[in-house]
């Protein structure tokens, strides 16, 4: 447990990213509209979080809710979206798309990929939707950019999940299992240290980084818990 483990916060504004990087976080997730868990910023909000914060910012591709990539219309708006903020400076993105018997939507998920030209990628939790997840792992192994599984384990959170993340830790480096696992998703306080000693060194945290609730910004302070929780230090 010697590994710094990477903490990740969800950010919504350049509020809530002052307010991560303050607390300790080391990456952000960028997303709009929570309430349909997630979808892409507009490229201005991108750019006024990048001119605040200097950590990684990681950008959702997302178009609706669900894990379902949606129309073409909507596959054609992602691409667009996502060639707008490779030209504002963009980096790294959280996507993931399933078919409707809950496999890999490879053909959108391929082509949003050839969009970012190499840039580093999340598969994010439309993997804990998957028909069958060490399937779904081999199939992406070798999109470019590729190096995170957003994941909680389980569709129904980490609770449900834990032994399946422990088992998918167990197996880093072998064929299908070479990305990092991110955990989130009903991730707690509690979970860290089964995890910790797990092998497992990434942890995604959105609610709780607001401990007032979605309608508040990022709380310094809550994200400072985790932070030292992480460090050994609380």
């Amino acid at each position: 447990m010697s590994e710094r483990a990477v903490l990740e916060v969800i950010a919504l504004n350049a509020e809530d990213a002052i307010a991560a990087q303050s607390g300790g976080a080391d990456r952000l997730e960028l997303v709009t509209d929570m309430a349909a868990d997630g979808l892409t910023p507009p490229v201005e909000t991108f750019a006024a979080i990048r001119a605040a914060v200097d950590i990684p910012l990681r950008v959702m591709l997302r178009a609706a809710d669900g894990f379902s990539a949606g129309t073409p219309e909507d596959v054609e708006a992602l691409v667009k979206d996502a060639r707008a903020l490779r030209a504002e400076g963009a980096e790294e993105f959280v996507l993931g798309f399933l078919d409707p018997a809950g496999n890999p939507d490879l053909v959108t998920v391929e082509r949003l990929v050839a969009e970012l030209d190499g840039c580093r990628w999340t598969f994010h939790r439309a993997i804990d939707r998957a028909a069958d997840r060490d399937a779904a792992r081999k199939l992406l192994a070798d999109l470019p950019g590729l190096d995170t599984y957003l994941t909680a384990g389980a569709a129904e959170g980490v609770d449900a999940g834990l032994e399946t993340l422990l088992a998918e830790a167990s197996r880093a480096g072998t064929p299908g299992y070479g990305a990092e696992i991110l955990v989130g998703g009903g991730l707690r306080l509690d979970h860290l240290p089964v995890l910790r000693s797990g092998g497992i060194n990434a942890f995604h945290i959105g609610g709780a980084a607001r401990p007032r609730g979605w309608g508040e910004p990022v709380c310094a302070d809550a994200v400072g818990e985790w932070r030292g929780v992480l460090d050994g230090k609380r």
